[in-house]
């Protein structure tokens, strides 16, 4: 069997069968397209597949399809090409998802950045009706994870995959989005010159044949892909029946990394992620360095921990902080006053207020000491 032939197969299963189909993606999986492709042209019953494909099979023809999707730029890339992303691999051994599944016949790509280069690639997916919050962590977090290289993949849409596409592209690094429709590309029409930058720049990829409109159903076909191209997803505000809890299931499934960035407890948008993280689910991040340390390697990209800035009584030891805590703040006060309020004996207290004052910490005064501006930062 040419490569050729199986192309051609793919393509024309792919022009009858909706992206994503458990039966179809089963059957190629186990046969292979070329000899599914026959069964359906001899009319024979596969597993549920209504013998009627026979003839719109019949109708299509894969060189004429693959001939004008070249001239608008697109290739068709199948598993047996070098460029295919192996990651779409695990998905044929993770059960359907609201009927749902397997690896996709081919994916066809607009755009120079070559699929198997997506290795470390992060997902960035959220609330189409994002908070300007959302919004700005996503495009914060998909700039941070752009700067170090690696291919922030969303979908598109309007709000969080906007800004996560938009971050990424900030940062510097590579971006490619995965449609539910056809990859010429046409939806949404609002984001055509963001779709044509990155069929330009890095990538626009479907499983849908050229043409093909968004339906529901291939909305929830497309999810299975981001999170498979990825090694983690990032929601990024969802709510309790946000379609990016799909692709987080899909995360899950494919023992991909989930992370979820927390907001509000009072906001509905963000429901859905809360739940994810209280159910362990998901990991909680809050930056682009805890997404990096969380998805890289052991010992790679390690977040700080959270501290806040040193104060110069930081460096103080407990008998002088205990001192220093007995000196008033306006009216000053004699040795012997502190020393009682401190606890401590006056010799040493008397020696303390004197380092304290070398530095520059307390102020000496005729009347007694008080604290220096210093000391209340």
């Amino acid at each position: 069997m040419s490569d050729d032939a199986e192309r051609m197969a793919r393509i024309a299963l792919a022009a009858v069968a909706e992206p994503g189909d458990p039966r179809m993606t089963g059957l190629v999986d186990e046969l292979g397209a070329t000899a599914v492709h026959r069964h359906l042209l001899d009319q024979r019953h596969l597993s549920g597949l209504h013998d009627d494909l026979a003839a719109r099979l019949e109708r299509t023809d894969p060189e004429q399809t693959l001939h004008h999707a070249a001239r608008a730029g697109l290739r068709f890339v199948i598993p047996a090409d070098e460029e295919w992303p192996t990651g779409l691999d695990d998905l044929g051994s993770a059960p359907p998802v609201q009927e749902r599944g397997g690896v996709p016949l081919g994916l066809w790509v607009k755009g120079p950045l070559r699929l198997a280069d997506l290795t470390g690639a992060v997902a960035v997916v959220g609330s189409r009706s994002a908070t300007t919050y959302g919004a700005d962590i996503a495009r914060s977090l998909a700039a941070g994870v752009g700067r170090t290289g690696r291919c922030v993949i969303s979908g598109a849409a309007f709000g969080i995959d906007q800004a996560a596409h938009r971050g990424a592209l900030a940062g510097g690094g590579p971006t490619v989005a995965v449609l539910a429709c056809g990859a010429d590309p046409v939806d949404p029409v609002a984001h055509r010159a963001l779709l044509d930058h990155l069929a330009a720049e890095g990538a626009v990829v479907s499983e849908a044949p050229p043409g093909w409109s968004p339906t529901r159903v291939r909305f929830l076909s497309r999810n299975r892909l981001i999170a498979a191209l990825t090694v983690g997803t990032v929601v990024v505000e969802a709510a309790v029946r946000s379609g990016a809890l799909n692709t987080a299931n899909w995360a899950t499934r494919l023992n991909r990394h989930l992370l979820g960035v927390p907001g509000p407890v009072t906001s509905a948008p963000s429901q859905g992620v809360h739940h994810l993280i209280r159910t362990g689910a998901a990991t909680l991040v809050t930056s682009a360095q805890e997404v990096l340390e969380a998805v890289g390697a052991v010992g790679e990209h390690l977040a700080d921990e959270p501290r806040a800035p040193e104060r110069p009584r930081d460096r103080l030891s407990t008998r002088q902080q205990q001192v220093l805590d007995a000196v008033p703040v306006a009216t000053a006060a004699r040795t012997d006053s502190i020393a009682r309020t401190a606890g401590l004996g006056l010799v040493e207290v008397r020696s303390t207020l004197n380092r304290l004052a070398a530095a520059g910490l307390v102020d000496q005064a005729e009347e007694g000491w008080r604290l220096a501006a210093l000391a209340h930062t």
